[in-house]
């Protein structure tokens, strides 16, 4: 049985994983917030940017925290067209979470069921994450505690949504954000502590890429991506500043007239 290092950099790589869950989820709140007070296009438009924000967040907090797992005995890498699948299935699933709470006429019911399936695909994300990687021996589960993490990435999605649909103000988006941080970044260790290996020793090169080779510059792009849409969506005026600044211009006009 391979010793496994979840913290190889010590504390850097579980604090900045969860400051990526953090930043993505509030980006997320404060997109859905907006889009539920748009309409048409733009309702779509803030749900989109919601959706990938929330699943960028995920899956770099994933792959952030993976920087520093590591097993003794074996090096790591990582299957590409997995990894990039796991992505992709983090971004179209929690799409469609969101889009059944920004469209549901019954609110109760878009909850539960984007809830369910934005936390299936949370979970879907993860062990896909873990199928990618690739070393020497066999990897195996605990299956209690890949049941747990499952569990715990429902309820986590189910709380964000609900934070999405009755939270409004700033403080209390941060908030929700934190604890929502925390919940997907419980739900992340749990199912690495799920994980068992056992090494088999060989001198055969492994298939994939290195973390520093693929995981890192992407983790970094999407990173970035998050603070620059962050940025866009601080500096954005919302639909009150909007109707607000519309109406000081109207007294201007009659004057004007």
């Amino acid at each position: 049985m391979g010793h496994l290092d979840h913290a190889t950099f010590g504390w850097l790589t579980p604090v900045l994983s969860y400051a990526m869950a953090c930043i993505g989820a509030a980006l997320g709140l404060r997109c859905t917030v907006r889009a539920l007070g748009a309409t048409g296009r733009s309702r779509r438009n803030w749900l989109v940017t919601a959706a990938s924000a929330i699943g960028t967040g995920i899956w770099t907090m994933h792959f952030v925290a993976m920087l520093g797992f590591s097993v003794n005995g074996t090096e790591i890498r990582y299957d590409v067209p997995l990894t990039v699948l796991s992505l992709l299935v983090a971004m179209i699933v929690v799409s469609a979470g969101v889009f059944a709470v920004g469209y549901g006429r019954d609110r109760t019911r878009a909850l539960l069921l984007g809830g369910l399936t934005t936390g299936l695909g949370v979970a879907s994300m993860h062990y896909l994450g873990m199928a990618a990687v690739r070393l020497h021996g066999d990897v195996t589960y605990d299956p209690m505690l890949v049941a747990l993490s499952v569990v715990i990435a429902v309820v986590a999605a189910t709380a964000a949504l609900w934070a999405a649909l009755n939270i409004k103000s700033p403080v209390a988006v941060t908030v929700a954000s934190l604890v929502m941080g925390a919940a997907v970044s419980s739900m992340h260790y749990t199912g690495m502590f799920a994980v068992r290996v056992q090494v088999t020793p060989s001198g055969e090169v492994l298939p994939g890429a290195t973390t520093m080779q693929f995981v890192f510059p992407l983790a970094v792009g999407l990173g970035s991506y998050l603070f620059l849409t962050s940025a866009f969506v601080a500096l954005s005026p919302t639909a009150g500043e909007r109707e607000a600044s519309a109406s000081a211009q109207r007294p201007v006009e009659s004057v004007a007239r």
